[in-house]
């Protein structure tokens, strides 16, 4: 159960989930993915990890397509209603979701369902039944349709009918178990709901976070730029997972690790006896790498970085400098400067509009980037001035009540 339990925020409700593992029978464990976008990321694989961890414990994992769903347009987190797909469209991303996915989970075990299989063959009768036991109040409880209805911004009716389609997809697959980000909170609750309604047993939710991107600040997304997608070249996925920060390191593990959580405990002894971090981050490079890629990618990938960032020039003797970061990061341009690269913020910007900086190895071309507290990374100036940059958060005032 330690395992199972690992990084779930919320699990509703668990003395369920134990009398039905008490069964010793399989359990259905439910996730959907809408195909609205051809790229999976580690965001993702959050959740695919815990449906592999299910998987490795002997239920049965379905991987629910949602290409009805998918025209709708999930509205969770949104300020406005998605753009509608079309399904011409949405059949081309799914067509890629397969083989993305069956690097995580096991082909052989796993169910892969679609959800227009369903959803197509739903009378308008039975949606309009369906349908007529919500309330616009009810609706009106997720913060997203809360925010935008007081902000006066429009809400289809079409977005309505998301969470209830997302119910009945436990309906239709009588689902044990939904697994969903915390986003989708309200959508998975109100699938107990319509699965009681249809005289079944309600499904157990288990939610897990968002994940931060490389970036450390933001959740991970490809609009953002802060992405690991499944489909990267081996040596960019280990060179991005090489570039997080030691802190946000310990997350990824937690989340993305299928390694037994007692390992982990050891690794995180192991740096606060002071051992280096940077070995556990190659370990964290090289499970991913190998997972996505298989070993041999993730052996030269790793020799690739290696060669890079040890034998590429780069002295041992370069200066050490401590930076406070008050507010969890340190702008780029801020960084150079204080790092003793540039001279003024304005000379830091210059150099990094010019090509000139980079950050363990990799070029900087956002002037805008915040790097991370908690990160220990090489800064490069031209060809022959480093420093090695550790950022620390700053202590924090007490506050008096």
């Amino acid at each position: 159960m330690r395992e199972l339990r690992r990084g779930v925020v919320d699990l509703v409700r668990e003395e369920e989930l134990l009398d039905r593992l008490r069964e010793g029978r399989p359990l259905r464990v439910k996730c959907g993915f809408d195909p609205t976008a051809p790229d999976l990321h580690l965001g993702h694989v959050v959740i695919l990890t815990k449906m592999r961890q299910f998987q490795d414990f002997g239920h049965e994992v379905i991987f629910l397509i949602g290409d009805f769903t998918g025209m709708i347009g999930d509205p969770s987190g949104r300020s406005r209603a998605r753009p509608t797909l079309t399904e011409d469209a949405l059949k081309k991303n799914a067509a890629t979701y397969a083989e993305q996915v069956h690097r995580v989970l096991d082909p052989e075990l796993t169910r892969v369902e679609f959800n227009s299989k369903w959803m197509n063959e739903l009378s308008a009768a039975n949606l309009v039944r369906l349908a007529g036991k919500r309330t616009l109040a009810r609706m009106l409880e997720r913060d997203d349709f809360k925010k935008r209805f007081g902000e006066g911004n429009p809400i289809g009716l079409h977005e309505f009918m998301y969470p209830i389609a997302q119910g009945y997809d436990s309906v239709a697959l009588k689902a044990d178990v939904e697994l969903g980000g915390t986003d989708q909170t309200f959508n998975l609750l109100l699938g107990r709901q319509i699965q009681a309604e249809h005289g079944q047993p309600s499904q157990i939710v288990l939610t897990l976070p968002l994940l931060e991107g490389t970036d450390g600040v933001q959740k991970m997304s490809k609009s953002l730029g802060n992405h690991i997608a499944i489909m990267d070249p081996p040596a960019e996925m280990y060179g991005k997972l090489m570039s997080v920060s030691d802190e946000l390191m310990w997350r990824y593990l937690e989340l993305l690790s299928l390694r037994p959580q007692a390992e982990l405990d050891e690794l995180r002894a192991g740096v606060e006896s002071g051992g280096n971090p940077r070995d556990v981050k190659m370990s964290l490079a090289d499970e991913l790498t190998t997972r996505f890629h298989g070993k041999e990618a993730s052996r030269q990938a790793a020799e690739n970085f290696s060669r890079r960032h040890r034998h590429g020039g780069i002295p041992d003797d370069m200066p050490e400098v401590s930076l406070a970061a008050a507010d969890g990061g340190v702008p780029v341009g801020e960084l150079v400067r204080r790092a003793g690269l540039a001279k003024t913020n304005g000379e830091a910007m210059r150099l990094i509009s010019q090509g000139a900086v980079r950050i363990d190895g990799e070029r900087v071309n956002d002037r805008s980037l915040i790097v991370s507290a908690g990160s220990t990374n090489v800064v490069q100036v031209g060809k022959r001035r480093f420093a090695r940059v550790s950022i620390e958060n700053a202590p924090t005032r007490g506050v008096s009540r």
